[in-house]
């Protein structure tokens, strides 16, 4: 749609160049003849400019729509269309707030576990049902045995949940000191951390696009994929747990790991809490 100062353009063009009448001008652009001879006058903006000024000073965190009500009364509205003209070409916008990444503590280089219950790894790993719909494995592993202690499949793993898969490994075979995993949002939960602080657990973050920072889970997402989940075609959740877990048990007692002299890591833990044990007796 045309609008009607660029037809009062139009028609000046007609009368100037064909010595057309304004009468015929304005029937040719549609335009009525009061309309065709407004002249705009221009408004100052000083008062409202000034006024906006003062009150952005007075209201650091007000917006434009703010100020516009501040700035109205009702013997002298103001548009809010004017005012945010003004708003924006006096630069009053309020800054953007950035989000901040937390970390629980200052990222360091790791020294290797030499203890059961030392270190443990976490992260999650992708995969679908044959029905296509797509879910996640929440994987963790002691360091020093190369031991899974938990893989939990399903569709949906938030912090809670991952604080309640790892207080059932604590149940059974106590706390770690610490646990290296990635910035992922369920790692950086209030749960997650509310459950590190009451177990006394250190949470060391790798740094985001660096996973060779957490390379035992990350070597043990890539046995689990090429030995489970890439043979495997799992019809449902039900059967995505029980196919897993057989996985989990065989790579655990029977499946011997090359960096601990060829021994399944359950039996590598075995030995090594037996070694603990006779060193503190004697």
């Amino acid at each position: 749609m045309v609008k009607p100062a660029a037809r009062r353009k139009a028609s000046s063009h007609l009368r100037e160049t064909y010595s057309v009448s304004g009468r015929r001008a304005a029937r040719v652009m549609c335009l009525h003849r009061s309309t065709m001879r407004y002249e705009p006058s221009k408004r100052s903006d000083d008062d409202v400019r000034q006024r906006l000024r003062e009150l952005a000073v007075e209201y650091p965190r007000y917006g434009y729509r703010m100020l516009t009500d501040k700035l109205s009364r009702p013997e002298c509205p103001v548009n809010h269309k004017r005012v945010y003209r003004l708003y924006r070409e006096e630069s009053l916008q309020l800054p953007k707030r950035r989000r901040k990444r937390i970390r629980s503590e200052k990222r360091a280089p790791l020294v290797p576990a030499e203890r059961i219950n030392q270190r443990w790894s976490m992260d999650f790993i992708h995969d679908m049902l044959a029905t296509g719909r797509r879910f996640r494995a929440f994987a963790v592993l002691d360091n020093c045995a190369r031991e899974s202690l938990a893989i939990e499949p399903d569709f949906s793993l938030p912090g809670a949940r991952v604080a309640r898969v790892l207080d059932a490994i604590v149940t059974e075979r106590g706390k770690p000191e610490e646990i290296v995993c990635d910035n992922g949002p369920e790692f950086r939960s209030r749960e997650l951390d509310r459950w590190a602080s009451r177990n006394g657990v250190r949470l060391h973050f790798i740094q985001p696009g660096k996973p060779t920072q957490n390379a035992f889970i990350e070597s043990f997402n890539r046995t689990f994929r090429s030995e489970c989940l890439g043979l495997n075609w799992f019809i449902d959740m039900e059967d995505a747990k029980r196919r897993i877990e057989e996985w989990r048990c065989e790579y655990n007692e029977r499946r011997p790991h090359s960096s601990l002299d060829r021994m399944p890591p359950s039996v590598f833990a075995r030995r090594a809490e037996a070694f603990v044990q006779v060193s503190m007796g004697q």
